[in-house]
């Protein structure tokens, strides 16, 4: 039997590709508005963080609250923040360092292993947490479907503040605040949801023949493919879960 994440993987996409919020009825974007939570320390954050940012994005000619779309990279301990142009691909508007990750490289396979998750993630407003106990922060959505289909455990995997870690990414206080105001800017200017993709490292050619002795070769190898489209398009791509293996969907 095949199994497939297709159908919501491609409900973010034609969210950043076609559904821009100027094309959305009043009601249907004051609807997207409210459903992303809020709370005082998120608008304070954002009072702080906006007015640099827009000055920031004005330079790379990106607009606050154009789609988002997030890459980490365990080895590297960076989240990288990419933000849609008006050609419709991907510009990282920046990279932002990792303060902690718990665990090693390799994915997290069962509660309370402290491992940070790898693979494919999609993020919708009602994961974002305005009221963290480590500041600001959104869950990743592990597990997700493939996670499941292995069997993997676990729950409240999470970006966000501070600088403690288990199993999450953790950000510290600046850095996740510039991350949550555009991602919630985004969401609240129409994008239904967005991916984030979070590799043991870059998989080039070379860094995976590096890892060849590692248990998770396999793994690592079905996360290269998503990798290299968005590398050649910048767009990101659809990936699918079929028979327990992640898939481009085309």
């Amino acid at each position: 039997m095949i199994r497939s994440r297709r159908a919501g993987l491609y409900a973010c996409m034609l969210s950043m590709l076609i559904l821009p919020m100027t094309n959305l009825p009043a009601s249907a974007a004051t609807d997207l508005a409210n459903a992303v939570p809020d709370s005082e320390r998120a608008s304070e954050a954002a009072a702080r963080v906006r007015p640099a940012l827009e000055r920031d994005l004005a330079a790379r000619h990106l607009r606050f609250g154009a789609p988002v779309y997030v890459r980490i990279f365990k080895r590297e301990a960076e989240l990288e923040l990419w933000l849609r142009g008006a050609d419709g691909k991907f510009v990282l508007f920046r990279r932002y360092p990792v303060c902690k990750f718990s665990g090693e490289l390799g994915p997290k396979q069962r509660e309370g292993d402290n491992q940070a998750p790898e693979g494919f993630y999609t993020v919708a407003p009602r994961q974002l947490n305005p009221r963290s106990n480590y500041h600001l922060a959104f869950n990743l959505g592990y597990p997700n479907e493939y996670d499941r289909a292995h069997g993997r455990t676990g729950s409240a995997l999470m970006v966000h503040g501070n600088c403690v870690s288990i199993g999450c990414y953790a950000m510290g206080d600046a850095g996740i605040e510039e991350i949550y105001t555009l991602a919630a800017a985004a969401l609240r200017a129409g994008q239904a949801c967005f991916d984030a993709h979070i590799f043991p490292f870059r998989p080039t050619a070379k860094a995976l023949a590096a890892a060849k002795g590692s248990p998770w070769f396999g793994f690592w190898n079905e996360l290269k493919p998503a990798y290299d489209v968005f590398e050649r398009e910048r767009v990101p791509p659809a990936v699918a879960v079929e028979n327990g293996h992640y898939r481009i969907a085309r």
